[in-house]
């Protein structure tokens, strides 16, 4: 934190420091080892399938991040002129919401190279009883197909975006009043209603239309209201570098099979369509497991947050109680057949108390730690450790820690450090290590992949 006091010169620097944001961002996102990505949580750009993150900008955005060989760090926005903000505040790295490039827009933001195309489409209901009609053309007939038929029409679009703008041109060039409702709703969102007769008309990129409606037969989307538009990511204006490493990687990365498969499965697969009905899609569905309620209940009971266990449970068992690994864990927590007798459970046990099993041998391990550490972070990783790898060689790894002068009492940094090395003699045969050879490699991931993918359900689902 910045102290007050020495007001001019410290925020004088502080201001120099923020506007030489832009010109070493790349430099930035490789110092901390991550990229910071805004997106839309919606059925195609990012989402929650089974408990496992999905999206056609999650997947692109995982790829080129593999390719700079740092972590992602998902941001959620449904909020365009924030998100501007936000990127523009430094907050982050990157937008990928698909967003249309304007001149006005240029003015704000700097675009990588167009990876798409579309075009703006109205979004408009069938007559009630279509199916029912003798010829298209009697459909037809009930469906607006000139633009010229919307003057007096009221059409709910998505505040902040071009949508707004586009239908306030063409009120001009109609000679005519378009009755515009800027909605706090997110696109799809707005799709919803008018599936569902709650509203008459929306407006929508021609792609995420077209994906919602496979979902909704009672839907029209044939009618353009633009012409065709590049679409990109962008980044704050003078990230001259994150930018061209973005544009480099497109140019490799656009018109591979890759590339080409993952538009597919979001946006042409039949298959997708399954998945965004399933009530375990965590945009339609708003669930991540058929057992949240269960998980929800036991944590509030010890007192844990679900999200967390739920983290835990899928990086355990992918949420299936049948599993059992090659070491003889067994069920939806992968509990060992020794522990799992402590807590009055076995294979043949209930979801519900597996579940009551595992968070007991939590709070088991939460009373062997020292209240040394007080960090509930660091405390949270050295629980989720020691259930990886047993508390034993987490001891061991803490009196390495201190041996060779890191706090034991901080995990990040630290004690993982030695946790990493433990199936390495240097460490593992050291005067102070106990319990010998531990595969801590393992362990360390596992905390990390715990953890991260923790952040990215509370930034969607409720506590």
């Amino acid at each position: 934190m910045l102290i007050t006091s020495c007001l001019d010169n410290k925020n004088q620097k502080t201001s120099q420091e923020k506007d030489n944001i832009p010109l070493s961002r790349l430099k930035m996102v490789r110092d901390r080892g991550k990229l910071i990505a805004l997106t839309d949580y919606n059925s195609t750009s990012y989402f929650f399938y089974r408990g496992e993150p999905m999206g056609y900008q999650y997947e692109r955005l995982k790829l080129f991040t593999e390719h700079l060989g740092v972590k992602l760090e998902i941001r959620i926005s449904h909020d365009i002129d924030q998100s501007f903000d936000k990127l523009n505040n430094g907050d982050v790295d990157l937008i990928a919401t698909g967003l249309t490039i304007t001149q006005k827009r240029s003015q704000l933001v700097d675009f990588t190279k167009p990876h798409n195309q579309t075009r703006q489409v109205l979004v408009q209901r069938k007559p009630e009883n279509w199916r029912k009609m003798k010829t298209w053309d009697e459909v037809e007939s009930h469906l607006i197909r000139n633009p010229l038929d919307l003057a007096g029409k009221m059409i709910h679009v998505q505040k902040g975006t071009i949508f707004y703008n586009r239908l306030k041109s063409l009120s001009d060039e109609i000679g005519d009043t378009i009755n515009i409702i800027r909605d706090e709703r997110e696109v799809e969102e707005l799709i919803t209603a008018v599936a569902k007769g709650e509203i008459d008309y929306t407006i929508s990129d021609e792609h995420v239309a077209l994906v919602n409606k496979k979902y909704y037969s009672n839907l029209d989307v044939k009618t353009p209201i633009s012409f065709p538009q590049n679409i990109a990511w962008a980044v704050r204006k003078g990230s001259d570098s994150l930018r061209l490493e973005v544009n480099n990687w497109l140019a490799s990365f656009r018109y591979t099979a890759t590339s080409n498969f993952i538009y597919n499965k979001y946006f042409r697969n039949p298959l997708h369509i399954n998945i965004a009905q399933s009530e375990y899609h965590s945009v339609r569905g708003g669930k991540i497991s058929q057992y949240d309620d269960v998980i929800r209940k036991i944590s509030e009971k010890y007192n844990w947050d679900w999200r967390l266990i739920a983290s835990l449970i899928y990086q355990e068992s992918r949420f299936n109680p049948e599993v059992r690994s090659w070491v003889g864990a067994f069920g939806i927590m992968q509990l060992m057949p020794n522990t799992a007798m402590v807590y009055g459970v076995d294979t043949t046990s209930s979801v519900e108390d597996q579940i009551a099993g595992g968070i007991k041998f939590i709070k088991w391990i939460d009373r062997q730690l020292p209240e040394s550490i007080s960090d509930p972070e660091e405390r949270t990783k050295f629980i989720l450790a020691a259930y990886n790898v047993g508390i034993a060689h987490i001891y061991d790894a803490r009196r390495l820690a201190e041996k060779y002068g890191k706090n034991p009492d901080v995990w990040t940094g630290n004690v993982d450090f030695y946790i990493r090395n433990k199936s390495k003699p240097l460490y593992f045969r050291d005067s102070v290590v106990r319990y010998g050879y531990a595969r801590g490699e393992e362990t360390y991931a596992f905390v990390n992949e715990i953890l991260d993918r923790y952040e990215q359900y509370k930034k969607v689902l409720k506590n």
